[in-house]
């Protein structure tokens, strides 16, 4: 079964206007399904997808539209709302204008959405999921894929009515699920571990999530497997020369490129950079902040911003959000060196072998999933977690070390293009999709 074409049907919700680090993953997962010569097909969910390659995605419906899916949240009437209404408010121009700069993707704010939305057929967006079967039924997958574990409300009619096997992925989702408010959490947490009962397999990103999830929704370790996330590698050789030829004469650059937030830790490297600005061993150390930013983000930059500015080294900082492929490749060609130091549970961290195949050593905290991404590229250093002094010293280390910093650098990009490449993460999937295939023939 895995030579053969299989017809895979990818599910993902989409992000509006910002860049979503698994709507990237997925959009490429189902690009390489598709040189594989699989009928792969990617279905969007919420907002449209932005993306920085080819959209996998165009001329495919959108379903559970963001506006329809609030609506039937808070009115009982518009649960009753004639298709043509519902099929207005669900143009992707709406959307795209919907998803301005009054959403709010905070968990904090989403309690009671979630918890709907993980009841699939009993939630209050039950004839979202119907519209999204009639049209599964028309394409006739082999097999479906959710993006991640809060779509799991709709596994058990996915699998009963196309009578297929349901790929589940985890993708961090335990930090919003923890971040629902308390009553919400704990029956979130709960309504998962029932729903996931519904998928035929999970597949985490990497071995240390692997274990968090079994363990949080008392999963069989048979039922969990591993596939590391992979990045197309069109470009990164280019992006690595630059790197290499634009040392000598040039200042030394941190750099950071992910969503622009707390979680990923973007205070911590601020702070972490004024130290090494203070000490003044590094001359002339440039910081650079690149990746996703949307409206819930933009106090906290603007707060960097000013503390950066009254510490006198707001001329030596820039921050460039949601940049296109080509120009966060000219930017990871710009670095020295690279931190994303999350203080939550980083599933996996895209950033991270993104920036080893630009050639960029890495600077990571001691948690999560970066040991394993450490150990299986020898891309970078580890530091304790939570310490500014620890991640400045390791910084600054690298910076003081050219020779050790481009051997990392080198280290990181073989191993990246070996084992972290798109070709290898779409085949090991293709591979999973085969095996659920066989077993739901057989059950």
């Amino acid at each position: 079964m895995a030579s053969e074409s299989l017809r895979i049907v990818q599910i993902t919700p989409g992000a509006g206007k910002m860049y979503c680090g698994a709507c990237l993953r997925d959009n490429a997962l189902v690009a390489a399904l598709r040189r594989l010569g699989h009928a792969a097909s990617m279905t969007p969910l919420y907002l449209p997808l932005t993306l920085d390659e080819e959209n996998q995605s165009a001329g495919e419906p959108l379903f559970y539209g963001g506006i329809n899916v609030y609506l039937e949240q808070h009115s009982a009437l518009f649960r009753h709302a004639p298709d043509w209404l519902r099929h207005l408010l669900a143009r992707p121009g709406l959307l795209k204008w919907a998803a301005g700069p009054a959403t709010c993707t905070r968990p904090e704010n989403l309690g009671p959405i979630t918890m709907s939305m993980l009841l699939g057929e009993e939630g209050n967006q039950a004839r979202e999921l119907e519209e999204l079967l009639g049209w599964l039924r028309q394409e006739k997958p082999d097999v479906v894929c959710l993006s991640n574990v809060l779509l799991i409300g709709m596994a058990r009619r996915l699998r009963s009515e196309l009578r297929v096997p349901v790929l589940c992925c985890f993708q961090g989702e335990d930090w919003f699920l923890d971040a629902l408010p308390d009553r919400a959490r704990e029956q979130a947490w709960q309504i998962v571990a029932q729903r996931a009962a519904d998928a035929d397999l999970f597949i985490a990103p990497s071995r240390y999530f692997a274990g968090l999830m079994q363990k949080r929704l008392q999963l069989p370790k048979e039922r969990v497997r591993v596939v590391f996330n992979g990045i197309k590698l069109d470009g990164f050789a280019e992006s690595r020369n630059r790197q290499a030829a634009s040392k000598g004469g040039h200042p030394p650059v941190l750099g950071y490129f992910a969503r622009m937030c707390r979680e990923k830790g973007l205070e911590n490297l601020v702070e972490a950079f004024l130290l090494l600005k203070q000490r003044d061993r590094v001359k002339g150390l440039k910081l650079r902040v690149g990746g996703s930013c949307g409206p819930a983000d933009q106090p906290l930059v603007e707060a960097l911003r000013g503390r950066l500015a009254a510490a006198g080294a707001g001329g030596d900082a820039e921050f460039l959000p949601n940049l296109s492929r080509a120009a966060k490749l000219d930017f990871l060609a710009s670095l020295s060196v690279f931190s994303v130091p999350a203080t939550y549970n980083e599933a996996f961290g895209l950033y991270v072998i993104e920036a080893m195949a630009a050639g960029v050593p890495v600077v990571q905290p001691d948690h999560c999933a970066f040991p394993e991404l450490i150990e299986a590229t020898g891309g970078g250093v580890l530091c304790p977690s939570g310490s500014v002094s620890a991640l400045a010293g390791a910084i600054e280390a690298l910076l003081l070390d050219p020779a050790r910093a481009r051997a990392l650098g080198e280290a990181g990009s073989q191993a990246v293009a070996g084992k972290f490449n798109v070709e290898t993460m779409a085949t090991q999937t293709a591979a999973l999709c085969a095996e659920a295939i066989r077993s739901f023939s057989n059950s």
